[in-house]
């Protein structure tokens, strides 16, 4: 089946959907996105990742394109036309099409939007998971605002091209003090020996994961213990468990950073739990039926 894509009012055969050369996206990353989990058809967390949208449009004074309504009818009706039951849907929205000026244009300028939906390997995943992941460890030259989730991702490609190259699947950035920040596209959480969890504090230095949230909220519901505040890369290697969460593979354990075993080398049970337990605290949304 061809994929279809939304751009700007239109659904289109994936392969022949295109902007324009002088959307600001394109040019300058003034564009901002989400990419929020399907899940057995239906979209986890999306009041979430609609609140961090609405968040991020307005750091970058950029518009909402639609009402939040017409939004979700069009992640729906995208992931419905791709007939994605276990995958990810993706929203940017750009700034729009204007003469290439540094300067922002006219406030009324309409905003321009994409979506696509594709679908994954769920058994692979869930291998991968059981078998756990390798980080490396890069410093993070990002700009200063890696809380707003624009579409400004060339140092994060950077570092987990040279994960890859390392034979691991994620790049952790540190900071100039030795702390921890994040990964390219994921959160990055310890387990310490007494069995705290720790996580970064949700400050400027770090986008606040939407399954970061969801996972804190698991958390708590267990009554397990949590740390958000910053940890070194020492204190990572000296952890009982390491695990990342993202949107497009919730909870993944992480069993080596920098080509060091952590605790035993294989997943540990916490994030094991914690990534088999993960849809119990999800909004799950379906499309709203209208009619028989």
């Amino acid at each position: 089946m061809s994929r279809i894509a939304y751009v700007n009012g239109r659904y289109v055969p994936h392969r022949s959907a295109m902007v324009h050369i002088e959307d600001r996206g394109y040019q300058y990353a003034d564009a901002v996105y989400e990419v929020c989990e399907v899940s057995d058809g239906a979209l986890v967390d999306m009041t979430r990742h609609l609140d961090r949208l609405d968040r991020s449009l307005r750091e970058l004074r950029i518009r909402p394109p639609m009402s939040r309504g017409a939004l979700a009818t069009v992640l729906h009706r995208t992931v419905a036309l791709n007939r994605v039951r276990d995958g990810f849907v993706y929203l940017q929205v750009s700034r729009g099409v204007a003469r290439r000026d540094h300067f922002l244009p006219d406030p009324a300028l309409p905003p321009a939007v994409v979506v696509t939906a594709r679908s994954v390997d769920r058994a692979a995943a869930e291998r991968t998971a059981r078998k756990g992941i390798a980080v490396v460890t890069v410093p993070d030259n990002r700009w200063g605002r890696p809380d707003i989730k624009t579409v400004q991702l060339l140092p994060n490609t950077l570092a987990k091209q040279v994960a890859k190259e390392a034979g691991a699947s994620e790049a952790w950035f540190v900071d100039a003090s030795g702390h921890v920040t994040e990964g390219g596209s994921t959160n990055a959480w310890i387990v310490t020996k007494d069995g705290r969890l720790v996580t970064r504090q949700a400050d400027s230095s770090i986008l606040r994961g939407i399954t970061r949230t969801g996972v804190m909220d698991l958390v708590k519901r267990r009554n397990l213990l949590v740390e958000e505040r910053a940890f070194t890369v020492e204190e990572a290697l000296g952890a009982a468990e390491a695990f990342v969460t993202s949107a497009s593979n919730p909870v993944t354990p992480v069993v080596r950073i920098n080509g060091n075993m952590i605790g035993d080398g294989s997943p540990g049970p916490v994030a094991l739990a914690l990534r088999a337990a993960f849809h119990e605290v999800t909004e799950l949304s379906r499309p709203v039926n209208h009619g028989k």
